[in-house]
């Protein structure tokens, strides 16, 4: 018997492991201080990329060679959102668990990165005062699986459009 190419299989399967790869890079940049560089971040863009594409190419293959761009779209947005869970919650449990000083850190260099900028200390207050409003553990992973969502889905309308290859119409 012939497998059935399943979307949620698939993006189950790749949502995993991107996820393993990401949380594996996020932890060396942890490790190694590196949180707060921006151009290290973008690397876990480019491991999301992989897995989405990884992702829809799988299911092409199995699905003799076809996918359809929606199909494409929705494995790729489902793979996002598995990836983003789980990096949330690691993240979240990092931050709470391993090493409690990383959001006083986050919190330390954009009060510094405004001062560099000149702006006045009621400015900063203020921004700093919301700034630890939107950092409480719900907010982050709230904002993290959003992240990930809306990234996600962005590369999965290019990607999806770049693989996408329809079944003949009259087969």
């Amino acid at each position: 018997m012939e497998e059935q190419a399943s979307t949620a299989r698939t993006a189950l399967k790749y949502g995993i492991l991107t996820s393993v790869a990401i949380i594996i890079f996020t932890t060396i940049t942890f490790v190694s201080g590196q949180s707060q560089n921006k151009w290290l971040a973008m690397v876990s863009y480019l491991i999301m990329i992989v897995g989405i594409y990884l992702a829809m190419k799988e299911y092409r293959e199995t699905n003799k060679g076809f996918m359809g761009y929606g199909e494409g779209l929705g494995l790729g947005s489902l793979v996002s959102a598995i990836l983003g869970f789980f990096s949330s919650m690691f993240s979240m449990f990092y931050v709470r668990f391993i090493d409690t000083t990383i959001r006083t850190q986050i919190l330390d260099k954009a009060r510094a990165d405004m001062e560099a900028q000149g702006l006045d200390d009621s400015q900063i207050d203020n921004y700093m005062e919301i700034s630890e409003k939107f950092s409480s553990p719900g907010i982050m992973f709230a904002a993290g699986v959003f992240g990930f969502l809306l990234l996600g889905f962005i590369f999965s309308l290019i990607i999806a459009a770049i693989l996408r290859r329809d079944k003949p119409v009259f087969e």
